[in-house]
């Protein structure tokens, strides 16, 4: 019996030390495969920052980890937090970006600079068709909602820049509305401009370039927007526009400046 059992315990140890030493070599690939993956995140990291080696993004600090790059730190704009996060995803090995960068610029309370950025969009693009916008804006906490209609890209692109690159912007949300492209819609847009701002006692919103009667069209239906001097101006912009043959609808969201807004 002692025989027996010290075979069988021979036997166990022999199976153990083979197990063991069968599995040193998958112990050793793991921990290679471990090194390699931390060095490999660790160039991305670096490669990542060298892109980000602007004054602008001297406070900026990146991490990697399985393709993630996480930013963190300061800078002064938000058009530079916005770059950051291009630059980043344009490197190398990069498959996504966590943007926690602040912007820590001076602050701005949210009325000054909601009346500086529409005083800027308000006379943004003149002599581009700017009277055929309709942007709106929002400011809370410094973030910077944008909405409403431009009718080209150019025009939209052009208003999100200058929300970007405003000291006391900390965040902004685009949700602006680009108008489709129809060549109907354009000759739409003319008549109407011509009808609104060609009649009487509309024609003197045409002196300041501004031009407070904004015309948006998507697919042959008409919004206004806006503020004018009386409802009887606001009436007359809407009987004007609906006169226009191949309207099919009218939205009159003109304001009448001192009174609460309607909506025709």
């Amino acid at each position: 019996m002692k025989k027996l059992n010290g075979k069988i315990e021979t036997i166990l140890a022999a199976v153990i030390f083979a197990g063991v030493v069968s599995g040193a070599p998958l112990v050793a690939n793991a921990a290679i495969a471990s090194g390699t993956a931390q060095a490999q995140g660790e160039d991305n990291a670096a490669a990542v920052q060298s892109r980000l080696n602007k004054k602008q993004f001297q406070n900026v600090h990146v991490t990697m980890k399985d393709g993630l790059a996480t930013l963190t730190g300061t800078v002064d704009l938000y058009e530079y937090k916005a770059d950051a996060e291009k630059r980043a995803m344009h490197t190398k090995g990069v498959t996504a970006v966590r943007n926690q960068i602040e912007v820590a610029g001076k602050d701005i309370s949210d009325a000054e600079l909601q009346k500086k950025l529409s005083d800027k969009l308000t006379y943004d693009r003149v002599g581009f068709g700017h009277t055929f916008d309709a942007i709106a804006l929002n400011v809370k906490n410094g973030v910077v909602t944008l909405g409403g209609h431009a009718h080209n890209y150019f025009n939209r692109d052009s208003a999100l820049a200058i929300v970007a690159t405003t000291p006391g912007v900390k965040d902004m949300v685009d949700n602006i509305e680009v108008d489709p492209v129809s060549m109907m819609d354009d000759q739409t847009r003319m008549a109407v401009a011509r009808a609104v701002y060609g009649f009487t006692t509309l024609n003197k919103y045409a002196i300041d370039p501004a031009k407070p009667i904004r015309i948006s069209v998507q697919n042959g239906n008409v919004e206004l927007y806006g503020v004018v001097d009386s409802k009887a101006d606001k009436d007359a912009a809407y009987m004007q526009a609906n006169s226009v043959p191949g309207v099919f609808s009218v939205k009159n969201y003109l304001q009448v400046a001192g009174q609460p807004s309607e909506r025709q």
